[in-house]
């Protein structure tokens, strides 16, 4: 099994909505994707908590795939792919770390 790991850092604003906002909205883009791919096998986001520091991250997912292949497909999905469109000029970084467990 791969589990990916993203973490998300986001503008304090962009396209009209503070970081709060667009960090929610991400978050329930990404909480729908299990429905409409059938290739994750486990998915979970969280926001980071209210007063944490500036410098940390905003939204961490984690997420489950039976195989590289199986992420890789995921990757160019067009579900997936349209989160990304979304959240491309919302965020100002991201990292991401693939194990296998």
């Amino acid at each position: 099994m791969i589990r990916h790991i993203v973490m998300f850092k986001f503008l304090p604003q962009a396209d009209g909505r503070t970081k709060r906002e667009n960090v929610l909205a991400t978050k329930d883009m990404l909480d729908s994707l299990p429905a409409k791919i059938d290739l994750i096998r486990s998915s979970q986001t969280f926001v980071g908590a209210d007063g944490s520091a500036d410098s940390n991250y905003d939204l961490l997912l984690i997420s489950d795939f039976d195989s590289f292949d199986e992420l890789n497909a995921y990757i160019v999905h067009p579900d997936h792919k349209a989160v990304g469109a979304f959240m491309g000029p919302l965020r100002e970084s991201r990292s991401c770390i693939d194990i296998e467990m």
